[in-house]
């Protein structure tokens, strides 16, 4: 089905403001977090996205500490 010129100008808009990342785990590491997120009822992309914003705040957590500051 073709798509309108204004629903294809908004995808462009919307296109514009995303990154895009791409990942290649072996096969058996990808099926492992495609049924973990399957479970946890997110979307492949939510998922990862959420491991990685957790993995962040791990991270920043850890050098504030490192550093001695608290939030």
């Amino acid at each position: 089905m073709p798509v309108s010129e204004n629903k294809r100008k908004s995808l462009d808009r919307y296109n514009a403001t995303c990154d895009y990342i791409s990942i290649r785990p072996k096969k058996d590491t990808g099926q492992e977090i495609r049924t973990a997120a399957e479970q946890a009822g997110q979307s492949l992309q939510g998922y990862i996205l959420q491991a990685c914003r957790e993995r962040m705040e791990r991270d920043r957590a850890a050098d504030l500490e490192r550093d001695g500051k608290t939030e």
